[in-house]
């Protein structure tokens, strides 16, 4: 008989009751997932990220199956802030779900007034910062992609957020490295860090001979970004071992979860799968859980990064 396994875990100093969470911009604000499972059953919504202004995104079409995975370019349509937290925020604490509010901006200045925002709402867990974005004050270049721009937006949060709210930077694959860019945004007041965002893909339609997205490029996930996960997730934790490491990218079932984790990951977010299996989350949930009980785990935490431990070990 296998004993219970204790899955919950910790993003700096918010606790979540099991490690699987929503990844943002999949579930956008938990109401369609709400239909097949309880939110409160999963470790946590990480919401769509959400801009100071209500915002209608990319043009058509916006999204495109590969053979492994999906290209999307929705372009961060949403409702704004203040409608998120007037109607959004409330009904998730009504659910009793654990809520990461993920914020995005064009500008430094829009990260820090989006944080002033987030600083008088209450039930928040954790903020993540998507500085996956083009920053328009700098010719388009994406503020993940420039180690200057990445530490200047989380130190502009940090200020204005103060030091109760876990801050969780989401960090873009597409650079060259990676753990130097990690290690600034820590520096900068990042308490956590989100690995990985999408990996920047095009699609050709045949029939046109154009690109097929309406805003030409657009962000790859699924199966075929796995692996990129988890050498992204290796190679950060192995520079920073004590920041705990939000993981996603591929994650379709408990041993990609797995896989993760034993690079460095202390959460999944899953995103791609929900898509086509509305309840993929408390199947991985499950599944993880069943792993962990099968490999000795008395706890989830004891297989962070469990994939670094001596030879001799």
């Amino acid at each position: 008989m296998t004993l219970p396994v204790d899955m919950s875990t910790t993003l700096a100093n918010a606790w979540f009751p099991t490690p699987i969470f929503t990844a943002s911009g999949c579930a956008s604000s938990g109401k369609e997932l709400s239909q097949f499972f309880a939110l409160k059953d999963v470790g946590a919504i990480v919401t769509k990220s959400v801009m100071t202004k209500p915002r209608h995104g990319r043009p058509t079409p916006r999204m495109a199956e590969t053979p492994s995975g999906m290209l999307n370019s929705i372009g961060l349509q949403g409702p704004g802030i203040d409608a998120f937290l007037a109607n959004d925020l409330p009904w998730l604490l009504e659910q009793k779900a654990r809520v990461v509010v993920s914020i995005a901006g064009e500008t430094i200045e829009e990260y820090s007034t989006l944080a002033r925002k987030i600083r008088s709402a209450s039930g928040i867990s954790a903020l993540e910062v998507n500085i996956s974005c083009p920053n328009v004050e700098n010719r388009g270049l994406v503020f993940a992609c420039d180690p200057d721009a990445s530490r200047r937006v989380i130190d502009g949060v940090r200020k204005t957020i103060g030091g109760e709210l876990p801050i969780i930077a989401k960090l873009s694959p597409d650079v060259t490295n990676l753990p130097e860019i990690a290690k600034g945004v820590v520096d900068a007041g990042a308490d956590a860090l989100a690995l990985i965002n999408t990996v920047l893909g095009m699609v050709i339609n045949l029939e046109t001979m154009k690109p097929h997205l309406g805003g030409k490029t657009g962000g790859l996930s699924g199966p075929a970004i796995k692996p990129i996960a988890v050498r992204a997730i290796y190679q950060v934790h192995a520079a920073l071992p004590h920041v705990p490491i939000l993981g996603m990218g591929g994650v379709s079932s408990g041993r990609d979860a797995l896989e993760l984790i034993l690079a460095g990951a202390s959460a999944i977010s899953v995103g791609t799968a929900s898509f086509g299996n509305p309840t993929a989350l408390i199947t991985i949930q499950n599944e993880l859980r069943e792993l962990l009980a099968a490999r000795g785990f008395a706890t989830m935490q004891q297989a962070v990064g469990y994939a670094h431990r001596d030879e001799t070990q």
